[in-house]
């Protein structure tokens, strides 16, 4: 059953193509969807009514909601892909060069405290079944951006990087997750200094003695 407020208040952030196959259409309405109004708060019929299609047709190609989820989070996992690679594409071989870019990027979304923040950060909260494949794709997605993050930071030619990505890691994670309780009306801190200052607190690294 869909909730009261969901019923009164769907509609697409932007109109939906009809003319697109129903699966990218079920895909562009459960994004728009889960991130406004939450995994919890939308139901299929509502995915399925906004997308322009029905629930028949939304289960032939999403077997249950579980799994629509778990489509949803890997399309999001995949632009975070490709925003890593546009970094490499941008500044091949300069490790540095390529975190300061990464923290532009967390950093330089100021909407972000206007809207619902991190879809990955909401959807780990609702989300508590270990099982659940949305799960999965979370955790996967995580384990990826931090196995990234460590390479560049090793690459950087700064002392102790392992630390250092460890440290930038929480730190985004935590500013996340603050955005998520501060809510729109937060205040929002300086994370953008706080980064840099974690960076330049790690000189570079000593050459190895020959």
């Amino acid at each position: 059953m869909r909730s009261a407020a969901v019923e009164q208040t769907v509609h697409p952030t932007e109109a939906i193509d009809s003319s697109l196959p129903p699966r990218q259409r079920i895909l562009i309405a459960a994004r728009d969807l889960f991130y406004r109004f939450g995994i919890q708060g939308v139901g299929v019929e509502t995915i399925a009514e906004t997308a322009g299609t029905n629930k028949m047709t939304l289960y032939r190609h999403f077997e249950s909601k579980e799994l629509l989820v778990a489509e949803y989070l890997r399309g999001l996992a995949g632009e975070g892909e490709g925003i890593w690679d546009e970094f490499e594409r941008q500044y091949p071989g300069d490790a540095l060069a390529q975190i300061y870019a990464w923290i532009e990027a967390i950093c330089d979304h100021d909407s972000r405290w206007r809207d619902g923040g991190c879809a990955f950060v909401n959807a780990s909260i609702q989300i508590s079944d270990p099982d659940h494949p949305g799960r999965r794709v979370i955790e996967h997605t995580k384990r990826k951006h931090r196995e990234r993050l460590t390479a560049l930071c090793l690459a950087s030619g700064l002392s102790e990087p392992q630390m250092l990505a460890d440290q930038l890691f929480l730190l985004v994670e935590g500013s996340r997750v603050f955005q998520r309780s501060q809510g729109p009306e937060g205040r929002p801190c300086d994370f953008k200094a706080m980064f840099t200052r974690v960076v330049a607190s790690h000189k570079p690294a000593a050459p190895a003695a020959t």
